[in-house]
């Protein structure tokens, strides 16, 4: 039993057909369940990130099947590949361009660390430019390895409250439509 249904169980009872829980413990399972994927595939890792997708392995059993290619949609960046420092640049600004609360996947040894591409074009590491949540090691990365790795960004998004991020410091200006 994962901490996630620890929590719910602990935090709801069952009456009848009903379940009955807290609202953050709720909100937090919605959130941690309903992931929208952008994947930033710079090089061959973005080949299993397809794969990933397809019936075989099924990554919409995680709730993340609703891949998104406009950072406006999305609220997870699977980075998949080598970055370059020619295209570091469009990477934070496509990150930039993303909703809040966002988070960040480094897929693969080149993604993490540059891999072994030890050279004055290529980034070591996205970390570098981009506050990366979860690191998944391999190269390629295999699909399983993938789902380890979303399941903990899972887990991670649970434990974040989710009211407190819905709580403003400033008042909310209304819009006015003509």
């Amino acid at each position: 039993m994962s901490q996630l249904s620890k929590e719910i169980a602990y935090n709801g009872k069952q009456e009848g057909s009903v379940v009955v829980t807290k609202l953050d413990a709720a909100l937090d399972w919605v959130r941690s369940h309903s992931v929208w994927p952008m994947p930033m595939g710079l090089a061959c890792c973005a080949i299993e990130f397809m794969s990933a997708s397809c019936s075989r392995f099924d990554i919409s059993r995680f709730g993340m099947e609703v891949t998104r290619f406009s950072p406006r949609q999305a609220d997870c960046m699977i980075v998949s590949g080598t970055v370059t420092y020619k295209m570091a640049q469009a990477v934070r600004r496509i990150y930039d361009q993303m909703a809040e609360p966002k988070w960040v996947v480094a897929m693969g040894a080149c993604a993490a660390t540059g891999g072994m591409f030890r050279t004055y074009s290529t980034l070591q590491g996205v970390d570098r430019i981009l506050p990366v949540d979860v690191y998944i090691s391999g190269c390629p990365v295999r699909p399983e390895a993938l789902f380890d790795g979303l399941m903990a960004l899972q887990e991670m998004i649970a434990r974040e409250p989710a009211l407190k991020l819905l709580k403003r410091d400033r008042p909310v200006k209304p819009l006015y439509f003509s």
